[in-house]
């Protein structure tokens, strides 16, 4: 049930004939795991808290610095050199007392990494390095987790979510192969701080969308977004047969 308090303060939202009392509390009995408290982890936590998300598992083990303020709108100046988790654990519990805050902060290895996804209903990949993202796509995959993932640089975004519950999803593997680490990190190729918060918070709607059941997830889409031009761009995605990491699942 939803408190008094509660249905006054996601009233708006409750409002909304897709979402309503019944998505709300779908809300309030959801678990969901955010990799990264940074450029995008920022906007996701905050409007997944401020939302009414029962449980955020908070993952991260770097610490705040200067040079992350311009964009990583989740923490403030007197932050600096605090570890992420904790300037978001300050930060979230102010804004929604409601919800519970679940920290990790050291490095997750395999190990961690599937129990923390096996723990939570939906996972948002925030990371900004390749191998996070595999691994992430991997342990999703494993368990059958939903998979909400984001990345910005320079002046250009993508988002897109992967869904194992589904047979036609495809998987972040399928999509970017193997990769590779020779990618510019945002500290080297640079990025506006707005572009990491609208891919941040599509990343927050994808996934109230998936949690309360409402709207068409973009499962099998891959949006691109240029902040240059102010356009979106949309791509269809199919699954990879022969992928390595979901092909399996699917008994291919």
């Amino acid at each position: 049930m939803l408190s008094d308090q509660e249905l006054l303060r996601y009233s708006r939202q409750i409002l909304l004939p897709q979402i309503d009392v019944d998505g709300q509390l779908r809300l309030k009995q959801s678990r969901a795991l955010i990799v990264g408290l940074g450029g995008l982890g920022s906007p996701v936590a905050l409007y997944l808290a401020a939302a009414g998300v029962g449980e955020l598992h908070l993952a991260d083990f770097d610490t705040v610095d200067l040079t992350n303020l311009q964009r990583q709108v989740l923490h403030d100046t007197p932050s600096v050199g605090q570890g992420k988790v904790d300037s978001a654990l300050a930060r979230l519990a102010a804004l929604n007392p409601e919800v519970v805050l679940h920290p990790l902060r050291g490095a997750l290895d395999a190990d961690s990494l599937a129990a923390a996804v096996a723990a939570v209903d939906l996972v948002l990949d925030c990371s900004d390095n390749f191998a996070t993202r595999e691994a992430v796509n991997a342990a999703c995959v494993a368990a059958g987790k939903p998979l909400v993932s984001g990345a910005a640089i320079r002046l250009e975004g993508q988002l897109s979510v992967f869904d194992p519950r589904s047979e036609s999803s495809p998987c972040y593997h399928c999509l970017y192969g193997h990769g590779s680490e020779a990618e510019l990190t945002c500290s080297e190729a640079g990025v506006v701080g707005p572009l990491v918060g609208l891919v941040g918070s599509l990343q927050a709607l994808e996934a109230l969308k998936l949690l309360a059941g409402f709207g068409e997830p973009l499962v099998g889409r891959l949006l691109l977004v240029d902040a240059l031009t102010s356009r979106f761009r949309e791509l269809r995605v199919r699954r990879d047969p022969q992928c390595p990491v979901c092909g399996a699942r699917h008994g291919q």
